[in-house]
């Protein structure tokens, strides 16, 4: 009998100490988008000890953004999945003793630094409990914006008297690197693109981006009568989702 109560002692002690892996899944998902993987970079998650600040895990979503159809057009209910195997994901093995407190921190599009988002949250995990399935969703707001024209620090030459046209062409997209075009399914008829031009320092004019004959693409221009040294800052605002992106790009006309 004693055997026997010691046997359960001991059995019970080596549950407690011996740690248990515990699977955590996180996707980031851009918001009024899909989610963020391969195709954009993926997006970078870092899962910390909350009170040691200890690095537990590390690495990027690997996968597809997911399914349009599900994701964008299709009604939800209460734990419905938006994800399959296929969905990008992180997915890290943690091993604990005790239930532990985490950070959970993910940045996209992690190649696009301009770009990227951070976004974090907190979680209990629990030994042997995972968090798996569809997992830790992480929602980002934004847009992908980037100046293709002008070119940083291109010198455009101008003689006196003349002006000179700045051809203005921006690349503009979702957080998860889907498509804004002309009626699709992420529309830029509800998205404001507006160009602010600033010489030495100074604002100077201001004007609205249009969509292109290409997706994703809009453009415009200023018109430049001096030399100096320029800048513009392209602004992006969805009056529906609120989303926001910004980029800036400097240049000289001498």
């Amino acid at each position: 009998m004693k055997k026997l109560i010691v046997s359960l002692f001991l059995f019970v002690l080596t549950g407690v100490l011996c740690a248990q892996p515990t699977r955590l899944v996180v996707r980031a998902k851009g918001k009024d988008g899909k989610f963020i993987g391969t195709n954009i970079g993926g997006a970078l998650v870092v899962v910390r000890n909350n009170q040691t600040g200890e690095v537990l895990a590390k690495g990027s979503t690997e996968g597809g953004s997911g399914n349009t159809k599900l994701i964008m057009e299709t009604v939800h209910g209460r734990n419905d999945r938006l994800t399959d195997d296929k969905t990008a994901r992180f997915e890290a093995l943690i091993d604990i003793r005790e239930p532990l407190f985490v950070d959970v921190q993910v940045t996209a599009p992690s190649q696009l630094r301009g770009a990227a988002i951070t976004g974090t949250t907190q979680l209990w995990l629990i030994p042997g409990k995972d968090i798996d399935g569809e997992g830790l969703v992480i929602e980002l707001p934004g847009f992908i914006l980037n100046v293709l024209n002008p070119t940083l620090h291109h010198i455009y030459p101008i003689k006196e008297g003349e002006v000179i046209n700045i051809d203005l062409k921006i690349s503009l997209t979702m957080l998860c690197g889907c498509t804004i075009s002309k009626g699709g399914t992420w529309s830029a008829d509800p998205i404001e693109v507006r160009a602010t031009l600033y010489k030495d320092g100074k604002r100077i004019g201001e004007k609205p981006l249009s969509l292109t004959d290409q997706d994703n693409i809009f453009g415009s221009h200023f018109e430049v009568r001096e030399k100096g040294s320029y800048g513009i800052t392209v602004t992006a605002y969805d009056k529906v989702t609120k989303n926001t992106g910004v980029d800036r790009v400097y240049f000289f006309v001498n």
